[in-house]
């Protein structure tokens, strides 16, 4: 495919109106994809689902997997957020302007959204990617043996639990995959150096990809289920937010 050249080369091929060519490509690239069959089938790989080759998904630094779970209160609060737009969006609109000028304020100041905090605007945002871009940060010596470390450890769980059971492996891609992620996020600080902590969120993103891809892979068919639900409440009880409390929907939707 033609992103795939993007992104094994960084380049892109122009071959139209009888010219031919072939331009530099240094940059993001963020994706989306849905299910081939409409519907995400817990049973597979994501490979298999999204139908896109291997070495094409496996040149993503990142992967998360998001699922349409059946759930009876964040259902209704999606609903009604979609009709209460359609229906009074013009009205909260005036509501918000007439406010901000009450407040001596402007509708940039205002928080029409109820975000609670007022958002950078494009021009700020523009202005610090654009600095942050001048940094070249570089890993120092006593991290890279962490670095490795971290790698090698991986790789020794998965095959420990089992590659075979896992929907996604650890290649040596993921040991660039933390550098890379370890340097943007040093370039974020505006430092030229990347630190313990700049490692440690870059295992943190690793961690949180594999969870999300891992939790929505049922056991294998035929397992026990008491040791089936077992896994998803432990898995749910992780990523909880609310002290290890879990809601059934979610579990028996997983199950």
């Amino acid at each position: 495919t033609a992103i795939h050249e993007v992104m094994e080369q960084q380049t892109v091929s122009v071959a139209k109106a009888g010219i031919t060519t072939s331009l530099n490509c240094r940059t993001t690239v963020l994706a989306a994809a849905n299910p081939v069959f409409g519907r995400y089938n817990p049973y597979k790989s994501p490979v298999e689902n999204i139908d896109l080759p291997a070495a094409l998904l496996s040149r993503f630094d990142l992967l998360f997997l998001l699922l349409d779970i059946v759930e009876c209160d964040k259902d209704k609060m999606l609903a009604l957020h979609v009709t209460r737009v359609h229906s009074n969006y013009e009205q909260q609109e005036s509501d918000a302007a007439q406010d901000a000028n009450r407040l001596g304020g402007n509708d940039e100041e205002a928080d029409p959204l109820g975000l609670g905090f007022k958002p950078f605007d494009h021009k700020f945002m523009r202005n610090y990617i654009q600095k942050a871009r001048t940094f070249e940060p570089l890993v120092d010596d006593a991290l890279m043996s962490d670095i490795a470390d971290a790698y090698v450890s991986i790789r020794d769980d998965e095959k420990r639990d089992g590659i075979e059971a896992k929907k996604s492996y650890t290649t040596p891609r993921t040991l660039l995959a933390l550098v890379r992620l370890s340097q943007a996020h040093a370039r974020s600080r505006f430092s030229n150096k990347v630190e313990r902590q700049d490692f440690d969120e870059a295992m943190r993103l690793m961690k949180a990809s594999k969870e999300s891809v891992e939790l929505g892979a049922p056991a294998k068919r035929g397992q026990n289920p008491i040791d089936l639900v077992y896994e998803i409440i432990s898995d749910l009880s992780r990523r909880s937010e609310n002290d290890g409390w879990v809601d059934m929907a979610h579990v028996v939707s997983m199950a």
